[in-house]
C-alpha cells in the first residue's frame, strides 16, 4: 500500500512536471502608448479687492498701500525646455464720484513673495506706475507644467490736496 501511494505521488509529480514547463513555448510582446497633450496658460486674480486702505490727506499727500489679493498663473502646456511666460498688469486711473481722479501713473505693484511649482524661474518686475501695459513676473527656464501664486502690494501715491470721497480703479492682469 505504501508503494502504490508513492509511485501515484510520483506519477502526479510527474503530471504537474509537464503542465507547467511545456516543452516549447511562445512568447510575444505589445508595446503601448499614450499620448499627454498640452493643456492651456492661465491666470486669476481677484474680483473684488476691496479696500487697499485708507489715509487723512495732507497739503503733501501721501501713500496708501493694499493688497491685492491672491494672482495664480497656471502653465498646464508641458513647456519644452527653455520656455515661457509674461504677466503684465495695468491699471486705470482712480476715480472718485465726482471730482479730480488719481493718474495710473501714481499707482505701482509689488510682486512680493512668489510660490512656485514646477521647475522655472521667476522674476519679480515691480512695475513703478501703471500708465501702460507693465511686466510683472517673467517665467524663463521653464522645464514641463509650472504655476507661480503671488499676492501683490497695490501702492497709490495720493497728490495734496485730494477731496475726501472713495477712489476706485481697475487692474487687470494678462499673461502670454
Amino acid at each position: 500500500m505504501r508503494r502504490r501511494s508513492l509511485l501515484v505521488a510520483l506519477a502526479a509529480g510527474v503530471v504537474m512536471l509537464g503542465m507547467t514547463l511545456p516543452a516549447s513555448a511562445d512568447t510575444t510582446a505589445t508595446t503601448a502608448t499614450i499620448t499627454i497633450t498640452g493643456g492651456s496658460l492661465t491666470i486669476t486674480a481677484p474680483a473684488d479687492a476691496g479696500n487697499l486702505g485708507t489715509r487723512t490727506n495732507t497739503v503733501l499727500g501721501g501713500t496708501i498701500s493694499g493688497s491685492l489679493g491672491q494672482v495664480q498663473v497656471q502653465d498646464g502646456r508641458s513647456a519644452a525646455a527653455g520656455s515661457g511666460w509674461v504677466v503684465s498688469v495695468i491699471s486705470t486711473a482712480f476715480t472718485p464720484g465726482a471730482g479730480p481722479a488719481i493718474a495710473a501713473s501714481a499707482v505701482s505693484y509689488t510682486v512680493g513673495n512668489i510660490t512656485k511649482v514646477g521647475t522655472a524661474t521667476y522674476t519679480a518686475n515691480d512695475p513703478p506706475n501703471l500708465t501702460g501695459v507693465a511686466p510683472a513676473i517673467t517665467a524663463t527656464g521653464i522645464t514641463g507644467d509650472n504655476s507661480a501664486t503671488w499676492n501683490p502690494t497695490i501702492n497709490v501715491l495720493v497728490p495734496g490736496g485730494m477731496a475726501a470721497n472713495v477712489y476706485s480703479a481697475t487692474i487687470t492682469h494678462s499673461v502670454v
